[in-house]
């Protein structure tokens, strides 16, 4: 697990990097993220920051891709921001949740040295 996760960190990093979009305060990449699926194959992203709430986050990014392959169950998941690696917000749970019942059990790498089930995030999920 320990050099899934290191590479998944990696894969991550290798995509983060803000730069401006048409606007000085519209941007892309600030943040990265990188999954693995139950199939072995590594998918990427990045978020997307516009106005009025309508971007989206780097895992949706990752996600997207993982989707277009017809893949739905994700082994473990990272994002990582500038200087940091981050935990998935709650629309990123929860969308994961909804893909595949499966995915309770996906790994969430939250910080450097933690590494948590997405159940662990989502207690008492309202669809149980």
């Amino acid at each position: 697990m320990i050099e899934t996760k290191e590479k998944l960190i990696q894969f991550a990093s290798s995509v983060q990097g803000k730069f401006t979009l048409s606007e000085d305060d519209l941007d892309a990449g600030s943040v990265g993220a990188a999954l693995i699926t139950q199939k072995g194959n590594i998918y990427t992203g990045i978020c997307i920051d516009l106005a009025c709430g309508i971007g989206f986050c780097a895992e949706h990014s990752a996600i997207a891709e993982m989707l277009k392959n017809r893949e739905t169950k994700i082994e473990m998941i990272v994002a990582v921001g500038k200087r940091s690696i981050l935990a998935p917000c709650g629309r990123c749970r929860e969308i994961m949740m909804q893909l595949d019942k499966e995915n309770r059990d996906t790994k969430v790498i939250i910080s450097k040295d933690e590494v948590v089930n997405l159940n662990q995030l989502i207690p008492n999920y309202w669809k149980d």
